[in-house]
């Protein structure tokens, strides 16, 4: 079953993403764990906790992100973070758009790929729109994500459409989500004020 509907908030992931990978490509230091060459490719050349970052624009707040803890390897050039949480900020800072968390992320920083993973939520303000997942992968060069084949996606808004299903995935440049496997819920037209019940 495939259900795509148009999704302008899912533009802002894009900028998210690209202010994850700023953020972790112009980290410089490194620590000095060990003379042992085998020993210090088992661990993280960096290592931060409670990690902030705003970025501004005109000073103004665009982005915050935090995370408890961080480890950034350079060999294979990822960042992984724990308790990760993100907002996307408009207005002049003064209203927060899309805003998320996730128990665990991976940044390959070469390609700009996100798994957010061990618990997702993303909520969009503009789209009246959250996603709640297991994981979600983001692939920058694309501008699409999804949901693990396996596990079930929740999306809700705040009419009463409210949609579980597998196979989710969505393209930002197209602004559509789609479900490819089993799904079911109800879509609430605006227009009609009727519900239509969902399930395939």
């Amino acid at each position: 079953m495939s259900q795509s509907r148009r999704q302008n908030g899912f533009t802002s992931f894009s900028k998210i993403a690209a202010c994850i990978i700023f953020l972790f490509v112009s980290a410089s230091c490194s620590f000095d764990y060990s003379t042992s060459q085998e020993s210090e490719k088992n661990k993280p050349d960096i290592v931060m906790e409670k990690l902030e970052y705003v970025r501004m624009r005109g000073g103004n707040p665009l982005v915050r992100f935090t995370a408890d803890y961080a480890e950034r390897w350079e060999d294979r050039q990822t960042m992984e973070l724990k308790n990760f949480l993100f907002e996307q900020m408009e207005d002049k800072g003064e209203t927060v758009n899309i805003e998320g968390n996730a128990g665990a992320a991976e940044v390959d920083l070469d390609s700009g790929d996100i798994v957010l993973s061990n618990g997702v939520r993303i909520r969009i303000e503009s789209e009246d729109l959250i996603i709640s997942t297991a994981t979600i992968e983001w692939k920058d060069s694309e501008k699409t994500f999804k949901g693990s084949s396996d596990g079930e996606v929740d999306i809700q808004r705040s009419d009463g459409t409210h949609f579980v299903g597998r196979g989710f995935s969505g393209d930002v440049r197209r602004r559509t989500w789609i479900f490819s496997g089993e799904a079911r819920g109800s879509f609430v037209d605006e227009d009609d004020e009727e519900n239509e019940d969902i399930t395939e």
